[in-house]
Formats: structure tokens, C-alpha cells, sequence
């Protein structure tokens, strides 16, 4: 769950003043298409140094494809991946259902066309959450999927080429109207991981027996993956209050962002078997070499962050009410860079961000979910929820 406003005056130190970037949209307001929609007037340009990520092949270089709306009317779109064709697939959190956007070869989006509707409880933070392509899907037409029951959160695989319902893997996650996680991603280990929350009650992240709390590694066939910590469990790491992003560099390691409750928002280095803390420890400079610290943290005000993914080795998390895009990069030793802040306030709430095999950094925004209010700084737009896709080229160019 995320802080109110009034969380952030009671935090118990100061992160400490972040470098943003210059808005996107106030450095190349002349260039952009944003459909036909409008956000409103640009933030003031602020300071700091763009960061060097990286062009994937394909990208378009001409700066005015910089920012373009892809689809618009959606229902709170939470999980998001991409079919070997390059269709999109995006699924909406309270209704269930499971859409495609086909891309055709010049890079066009079509309509969202729908796939499934899963039978899901899309109250409180629950629903349709995680998606993930089978790494095999040229073979077995099948995607994995994470979301709520009447009972509880489980992972299922659905083939899309049928009409069968889902096929539940793994069962028994518990469930509630906050902190369900949902994060689930192919690693390149080809294993399936998911992130569970704690469920509103912290004690269970320090349970080796309870699944929530916890990042889980299992086999397509929901087995506990072989090298796990405990060869008979799914639980690849623990002490965490709520994982909504994964998300691996070029060399494999394993990062996950974590909502805090009063004090930071964390990234975090996941080691297998790790213990990251909660609920006894919330942000850095935890002092017990039992729970291992954040390598980055912020205050929850300007966080709230759920999707991630590595351009090389510069983490892109999509946050919530933080309403931006955060930037880390990562030195060869790991270090983290200053985190640089993007586009922040000009579309609200973002959740997922993924990298499209177009080339395109792909994000959803989240702003029908009940927690855009004037009161938290955010206003639904008449096109939300929308996906954006952002040019990573602005990036080579100094424009981001």
C-alpha cells in the first residue's frame, strides 16, 4: 500500500536532495506527438545531467516519435510483456481482462483486441497483476499469469491458442486488499519469478514457511527451481513488505523494487537466500549483518515504484506516486549513480515500463486505480489509463 501524503512529514531522516532531469516534455514540446491528448502545461526545466542510456538497434532516431500515446481507455493495465511477433500484451487489473496490441512492421500500434478475461478480485490492490511471456511460447503458445482469487493469489499458465482457463501452478499465495505484490518475470536462468507482499501482515515476511513476503523462483511447471536456498521451497529471498518490479542486468543479477511504508522506497540487490529486513528494518543503513540494505532508496513521496527494467546498466523504474520515471545507473562495480528523475508529473501515475522488442520503452499509466486525488497531487486524464512508448534514442541526443 502506498503513504498519504501526510506519511512522508513523518519519515525519520532525509534521503537527501535528487537531481531531475530536464522535463521531456518542456525540452521538446515543439517535437513531441502525443496523440490527440493533452496533459496540461510542461513543469519548469530543472537541472541535471541526462543519462547515457544506451540506443537499441531500431530505434527511431527522429526526435518528434520521442513520446507517443499507443493506447488510451484502458482499465488500470498492470501487467505488460510482449508475444515473439511483437505484439503487446497488457492485462487490466480489475477487470480481468487480457488484451493484445499488435504492432504492425512500420511500428504503428493497432486497437487493443481482447484475448481473455480471467475471473479474478480486482479490490483493493488485488486483480489481474503480473504477466510473463513463456520463454518457449513459439512452441507451447503460453503466457504465466499472476492475480487474486475470492481465496488467494496463485500463478497460472494459460495457453492463448485455447479456450481452457487458466492452469493454476502455484497456489496458496496469501491474499488481501493491500500488499499482494504481483512482479512476475522469466529470468535468464529460464526459471519464473514472483513477487509476493506480505498481505498486510508483516510477520509473514520473516516466515519461512509463509509464501508472502518473499520473492519466489520456480520451474513453468510451478516445482521449487533447482539451486533455490531450500531445495524443497519456491522462496528464492526474503523480508520483503511489497515487490511490484524485477529486473536483471547484463550480467544477471537480480534487482527487484519494494514499497516502504513511512520511510524509504528501496531498490534492492536480490542474493538467494537474502533477507532484506521487513518488517524489522525499512530503508538503508541497517546495521545487522543478518538483513541486507537497499542499494538505493527515496522517500515515498517521490517513489511508489512498481515496474523496472535494465537498459545495460541503467535501471528504469515506473513509479507511482512518485508520478516519474527514476533513471539508475550502475558502474562496473555496482555503485549506484545519483538517480535522475524523468517526465515527472506530465502523466500521472505510471506502474509497468518494459522494453519492446520495437526498440521502445513501454509504459502504463495507473490513475483510475482510486489513488489519483487532488489531494496526492494527480489528475486523471480524460484518455486514461494509457500506454506511452518512449523513444530510448532522446537519450543519445541529450534530450532526456
Amino acid at each position: 500500500m502506498e503513504n498519504s501524503p501526510a506519511d512522508a512529514s513523518s519519515a525519520t531522516y532525509s534521503l537527501g536532495p535528487m537531481r531531475r532531469l530536464l522535463s521531456a516534455a518542456a525540452a521538446t514540446a515543439a517535437a513531441l506527438t502525443l496523440a490527440s491528448c493533452s496533459f496540461g502545461e510542461p513543469p519548469a526545466p530543472e537541472t541535471g545531467a541526462p543519462p547515457n542510456l544506451p540506443t537499441p538497434s531500431g530505434a527511431p532516431e527522429d526526435p518528434a516519435t520521442f513520446i507517443d500515446v499507443v493506447a488510451e481507455g484502458l482499465e488500470v493495465p498492470w501487467g505488460l510483456d510482449f508475444l515473439p511477433d511483437g505484439t503487446a500484451i497488457v492485462g487490466e487489473r480489475q477487470s480481468g481482462r487480457l488484451l493484445a496490441l499488435p504492432v504492425a512492421e512500420d511500428g504503428t500500434v493497432g486497437e487493443p483486441e481482447e484475448l481473455h478475461t480471467i475471473d479474478v478480485a480486482g479490490g483493493g490492490e488485488g486483480g489481474l497483476l503480473g504477466l510473463a511471456v513463456s520463454p518457449d511460447y513459439a512452441d507451447d503458445g503460453t503466457v504465466f499469469l499472476y492475480y487474486t482469487t475470492g481465496a488467494d493469489n496463485r500463478i497460472a499458465r494459460l495457453n492463448l491458442e485455447s479456450d481452457a482457463a487458466p492452469e493454476p501452478i502455484l497456489t496458496g499465495i496469501p491474499a488481501a486488499p493491500n500488499h499482494n505484490g504481483g512482479a512476475l518475470e522469466f529470468g535468464p536462468d529460464g526459471h519464473l519469478y514472483a513477487a509476493t507482499g506480505d498481505a498486510g501482515v508483516g510477520d509473514n515476511a520473516q516466515d519461512p514457511e509463509s509464501l508472502s513476503g518473499k520473492i519466489l523462483r520456480i520451474t513453468p511447471e510451478g516445482e521449487p527451481a533447482q539451486g533455490n536456498p531450500d531445495p524443497d521451497s519456491p522462496v528464492y529471498s526474503s523480508g520483503h513488505r511489497n515487490v511490484e518490479g524485477l529486473a536483471w542486468n547484463a550480467e544477471g543479477v537480480l534487482y527487484a523494487t519494494e514499497f516502504g511504508q513511512d520511510i524509504a522506497d528501496e531498490v534492492n540487490r536480490i542474493e538467494p537466500g537474502g533477507n532484506y529486513g521487513w518488517p524489522l528494518y525499512e530503508g538503508p543503513d541497517v546495521d545487522e549483518a543478518d538483513y541486507i540494505d537497499p542499494v538505493v532508496a527515496w522517500e515515498p513521496f517521490e517513489a511508489s515504484c512498481a515496474g523496472a527494467v535494465f537498459l545495460e546498466d541503467a535501471l528504469v523504474t515506473a513509479c507511482l506516486r512518485g508520478q516519474r520515471l527514476w533513471v539508475v545507473q550502475f558502474d562496473a562495480s555496482g555503485a549506484p549513480a545519483e538517480p535522475l528523475a524523468v517526465v515527472v508529473g506530465e502523466f500521472g501515475r505510471l506502474r509497468s515500463v518494459a522494453m519492446g522488442p520495437d526498440g521502445m520503452l513501454w509504459v502504463t499509466t495507473s490513475n483510475l486505480d482510486g489513488r489519483c486525488s487532488e489531494e496526492r497531487g494527480c489528475t486523471a486524464n480524460d484518455a486514461d489509463d494509457r500506454i506511452l512508448r518512449f523513444s530510448t534514442s532522446y537519450a543519445a541526443q541529450g534530450r532526456v
